[in-house]
């Protein structure tokens, strides 16, 4: 009996001691559970399962498998865990051994748990991609290897011995040949400088193009469509920009026809000669046109009507900029010559010349409000002629020496040539102060600039230009077909030309070659002078026109001086590109400029 009520009462302790345990366990796992950082490792219903498990079965069963249920999840802290749960349960025999499967070291406080693996299986995923690589470039390329190798070289003394070693020079019996021999070797060479013997020879030292080419033929269909003319050309202040001036000379009657002053910039890509970079409409036919010499964007020109006005074509909405107006000052003839003047009195201002056929040379200066007004005049008066010069009559009386055209000296800035109707060249002054006789109108007086006349042409001068290369030299042509080269010393002609049967409508001196210059015909024909070759003939005569279209205008680049420019009465221009032959100035040549000066004027 006593045996039975052991047993019984150890039954019943072991039992309240296992549903301790599995209360525990449960308590336990929950808590593990929800601390717990990855969820795969703890699987709460299969914790739960293994409690349950645990209640139902066996006292020694249950609490070992309680036991071994803590001891599945080493990774979470499971020594301690195993250790609070064995020394939790009260009435514990203290013999009572652990789990094979965890294993208590009990040293105190830091007693440890090795606990073994008890999955079964682990779950292995496989995922099958796949990738491709782009195409591998491969190249062959050859190289070559060089060798080198030293060598040791080495010279001889030469046998020869050196004669300048041993020259022994006798410089006093030197000194006594050259003084010997000064004199005569100064004649002769002063003789050499005089003679002409080799004049026309040059050495080619490069080879030179000797062609003439025509670059550009430019044109305004609207132009061309009203029958006007090439009036004037006009090179901007780099060079790039051409200009013309269209116009009538050949119609005597008063026009109001519009007209035009057309421009091209010869450096652009996509040139179109036919299509004008810039067109502005002028009231009246334009005679005349000028750019000016420092400032690319201004052009002065004459009209028809006697107006003088200026444009400025980086304005091409409205370029008209300076004008004359119809004033009591205003020209009441054609203006057939502008020419800008620096201003001595007022610095940077430029004044601007215009000359009429009514005998009148007016200096204008420009104005705030648009106006140009006149700031001095000069007028051409019958007696400073010969009579024999064809005047026109005008109304008041007074003769009147109608002004073709204008060349201002390169040396002195007071001087000009006018050439006149009357077939006379004129050296004026602006310095004069011999007053000209009293016109009606005006609001400044007139003084009267000639000072020399020269032999006249057979016919009206049309055109004068003085050398860039001498200070006395000029030349000039007219309708009597000849060119006439003179000094301001004398007044008959050095040389007189005849070139044409037709008139002779102008004539430039080359900007970069003293003894070079072109004409205008009426025949359609640019002629090429080089006094180097020739004083008779053309050196080359360039074909500007066909039917004999007369050529009325011509001008040589200053800045590119290998083109020159002609307009004619059909209304083109052409750009033709000159050889070297007549860019490149030879030696000698300004002494055979002055040469020709000095000795045709004895």
């Amino acid at each position: 009996m006593h045996s039975t009520a052991q047993l019984y009462a150890l039954h019943c302790s072991v039992h309240s001691t296992a549903q301790l345990y599995a209360q525990h366990c449960t308590a336990l796992c929950s808590a593990l559970h929800s601390s717990m950082h990855c969820t795969a490792l703890l699987n709460a219903q299969h914790c739960t399962a293994l409690c349950s498990a645990l209640h139902s079965s066996m006292l020694s069963t249950a609490l070992l498998n309680a036991l071994h249920c803590t001891a599945q999840c080493p990774a979470l802290h499971c020594t301690a865990q195993c250790t609070a749960l064995h020394s939790s349960v009260p009435g514990l025999p203290g013999a009572l051994p652990l789990p094979r499967a965890c294993r208590v070291l009990d040293q105190g406080e830091g007693s440890t748990c090795h606990s073994a693996s008890v999955w079964l299986t682990e779950s292995v995923f496989f995922y099958q991609k796949s990738c491709q690589t782009g195409e591998v470039a491969t190249a062959e390329a050859a190289v070559q290897s060089r060798s080198s190798r030293d060598a040791a070289v080495q010279t001889d003394q030469s046998a020869v011995p050196d004669v300048q070693q041993g020259a022994c020079v006798d410089d006093s019996g030197v000194l006594a040949f050259l003084r010997r021999v000064e004199e005569v070797v100064i004649k002769e060479l002063n003789k050499n400088v005089a003679s002409r013997a080799f004049d026309g020879f040059d050495v080619n030292w490069t080879d030179q193009n000797r062609t003439v080419l025509c670059l550009h033929t430019l044109s305004y269909p609207e132009a061309q469509d009203q029958h006007l003319q090439v009036t004037g050309v006009s090179w901007n202040a780099t060079g790039s920009v051409v200009a013309c001036s269209y116009g009538r000379l050949n119609d005597g009657d008063w026009s109001t026809e519009k007209s035009y002053v057309c421009t091209w910039n010869l450096d652009r890509r996509r040139l179109d000669p036919q299509c004008p970079d810039l067109v502005v409409d002028a009231p009246s036919s334009v005679m005349c046109l000028a750019f000016h010499p420092s400032q690319p964007s201004l052009i002065a020109a004459g009209l028809f009507s006697g107006e003088t006005v200026v444009w400025d074509t980086s304005k091409p909405e409205d370029p008209l900029i300076w004008r004359t107006g119809m004033t009591d000052d205003t020209h009441t003839d054609p203006v057939y010559q502008v020419h800008w003047l620096p201003d001595a009195k007022h610095g940077n201002h430029i004044e601007l010349l215009s000359a009429s056929t009514d005998g009148k040379i007016l200096v204008w200066r420009e104005e705030r409000d648009g106006r140009l007004v006149v700031a001095e005049g000069f007028a051409l008066v019958a007696q400073q002629i010969p009579r024999s010069a064809q005047l026109k009559k005008l109304a008041w009386g007074e003769a009147a020496v109608g002004v073709t055209s204008l060349s201002f000296s390169h040396f002195n800035p007071h001087v000009f040539i006018v050439g006149v109707e009357g077939g006379f060249s004129l050296k004026c002054s602006t310095a004069a102060d011999t007053p000209a006789p009293r016109r009606t109108g005006g609001s400044v007086p007139l003084r009267a600039p000639a000072e020399l006349t020269f032999s006249p042409h057979s016919g009206p001068v049309y055109s004068v230009s003085c050398s860039p290369f001498h200070r006395n030299l000029f030349l000039s042509c007219g309708t009597d077909g000849q060119v006439h080269l003179s000094s301001m010393l004398q007044t008959q002609p050095l040389i007189s030309l005849q070139l044409s049967t037709k008139y002779l409508f102008c004539v430039r001196w080359s900007p970069v070659r003293p003894l070079v210059f072109a004409v205008a015909s009426g025949e359609g024909d640019v002629h090429l002078f080089d006094f180097e070759k020739s004083s008779q003939k053309p050196a080359v005569s360039i074909k500007q026109a066909v039917d004999e279209c007369p050529v009325y205008c011509l001008e040589f680049n200053t800045k590119q001086t290998q083109l020159l420019a002609a307009g004619d009465a059909a209304g083109t221009v052409k750009v033709w590109q000159l050889s070297s032959d007549f860019t490149e100035q030879q030696p000698r040549e300004m002494n055979h400029l002055e040469q020709l000066a000095s000795e045709l004027t004895d």
